[in-house]
């Protein structure tokens, strides 16, 4: 028998989980790296283990190497990883009993022998050789190392930048900086990321700037453990987008598995910068082996009257976890999130989402689908929206719907709403269950045998987000992956 959960709440719950955080001590030498190994009474004895780790793969990246670390290109990492540093010293690794992961288990990373990648690899080649073409501006990510960067000489405006945060030129470099490093923190594994990453790739879009062509991020694993020793190498790509006032952009990232049982974990971080009246289309889609862990940030900041709208499509990993944090810094704000997971193997899929709304009139929509196809599969959807005292006239909605498909497929469905504010418009909802029988018998009824009619009706249940891609090429790419699954 299927199993569902649905923990619906309509409150105001006060955040009763800030830890104190431990001062860092820096290396006496020009490294941008942190000394962790100082520390080691007051961490958790496994993520003290591999914060040593990843403060030694910095040391042997080239990226990280003390020539560099004088120059006013490495300084937004090295604020990045300190402060890291010190988060991931006083946090130690989540369970099951810990709210934010009670139904989604990391076991089996924490039982790994993990490796973070500290050079780019041989097997880089190999990748490039095989790639698609594609009509984006591209970069191809390769274990967090920008490995190829194809822009043609028409494809993006005077003024919008795209490349390392090395690269960026002196007048936009102090512009940039301003915000690198300064969003608020998020769990473990963003601190793992910010003091993991290699390099930093910046996008930078300038007032009133709009962009035609989207950009478009691949991300792979050049380098794959193994199961049987349980090495596991992980990778921390990270990514910042500044928008400007009145700017506009989108950005497709694609996760991309390049052996269907490669064992390894991808653990990235994206940060969106959206200045007033600015507008970014994020397209978002994750095939990654069925065999790896993927667990991703994304934190969106948006002033006032600016647009951000995600559309992802989740269906790799045997853990893949989407934490979505954006925050409205000024009135006349949307936000539009509209995702879809499908779990067709042995897997844990897991949104975790949070809108705050702090400002008035400002309007957030929320569709969350999951398919859950095998009877060992897990669906997790956990969606906060906090409407506080000012966002007087907010308009704000959240739907999560789901389909169980196997005897013992699971679903874990979680909306949460808290509002202060006293003049709103908001509502949620939740429903789960099989294909329905009416719509079953409407198929027959007309000659179609029940399996196409299954088909049918579980290709559609998707297609109404992979519908929203702004791209037909991504939108024909979505369908014909989900098609192949299923």
């Amino acid at each position: 028998m299927a199993a569902a959960t649905v923990l619906g709440r309509l409150s105001l719950i006060p955040n009763l989980s800030s830890k104190p955080k431990l001062k860092s001590t820096r290396r006496a030498t020009t490294s941008t790296t942190v000394s962790v190994r100082a520390q080691a009474s007051f961490s958790d004895p496994f993520v003290l283990q591999l914060a040593e780790s990843l403060e030694d793969s910095l040391s042997a990246s080239p990226s990280s190497s003390p020539s560099s670390t004088l120059s006013s290109s490495s300084l937004p990492l090295q604020r990045i990883r300190e402060s890291s540093a010190e988060t991931l010293l006083s946090t130690p690794w989540p369970s099951r009993k810990d709210e934010p992961f009670r139904f989604t288990d990391t076991s089996f990373i924490r039982y790994s022998q993990i490796e973070p990648v500290s050079t780019q690899q041989q097997r880089d080649s190999e990748i490039l050789d095989n790639l698609t073409e594609t009509q984006f501006p591209n970069a191809v990510i390769i274990d967090g190392f920008v490995s190829n960067l194809t822009i043609g000489p028409s494809d993006l405006p005077d003024g919008v930048y795209f490349g390392s945060f090395s690269g960026l030129p002196d007048e936009l470099t102090n512009r940039v900086s301003e915000f690198i490093g300064n969003f608020d923190s998020g769990d473990l594994f963003w601190s793992i990321n910010g003091m993991g990453a290699p390099d930093l790739t910046v996008i930078y879009v300038p007032a009133g700037c709009k962009v035609d062509n989207s950009i478009h991020l691949r991300y792979f694993s050049g380098e794959t453990g193994d199961r049987e020793s349980k090495r596991l190498p992980v990778s921390n790509p990270r990514v910042f987008v500044l928008v400007e006032e009145g700017g506009e952009i989108g950005i497709v990232e694609e996760f991309v598995g390049k052996d269907e049982d490669g064992f390894y974990w991808t653990n990235p971080v994206l940060e969106v910068v959206v200045q007033k009246n600015a507008k970014v289309k994020h397209s978002y889609l994750q095939k990654e082996s069925m065999a790896a862990a993927h667990i991703k940030w994304t934190f969106v900041r948006q002033e006032a009257e600016s647009e951000y709208e995600l559309v992802e499509v989740s269906t790799g990993g045997r853990l893949g976890r989407h934490n979505v944090h954006v925050q409205q810094l000024g009135p006349d704000t949307l936000t539009e999130l509209t995702t879809f997971h499908m779990c067709v193997n042995e897997q844990t899929l897991d949104l975790h989402s949070r809108i705050v709304l702090d400002h008035p009139r400002g309007a957030s929509r929320q569709l969350h689908k999951c398919i859950v196809a095998h009877s060992s599969g897990q669906a997790v959807f956990d969606g906060n929206v906090r409407v506080n005292k000012y966002a007087q006239q907010t308009n704000a909605g959240q739907l999560t719907r789901s389909l169980l498909l196997k005897p013992r497929a699971t679903v874990n469905i979680k909306p949460n709403l808290q509002i202060i504010a006293d003049d709103v418009k908001c509502s949620h909802g939740a429903a789960i269950s099989d294909l329905e029988e009416d719509q079953l018998f409407y198929f027959q009824a007309r000659g179609i045998d029940l399996e196409t009619a299954r088909r049918a009706l579980i290709s559609s249940f998707g297609s109404e987000v992979i519908e929203k891609f702004p791209n037909r090429v991504i939108r024909d790419q979505a369908r014909n992956h989900v098609k192949g699954l299923l």
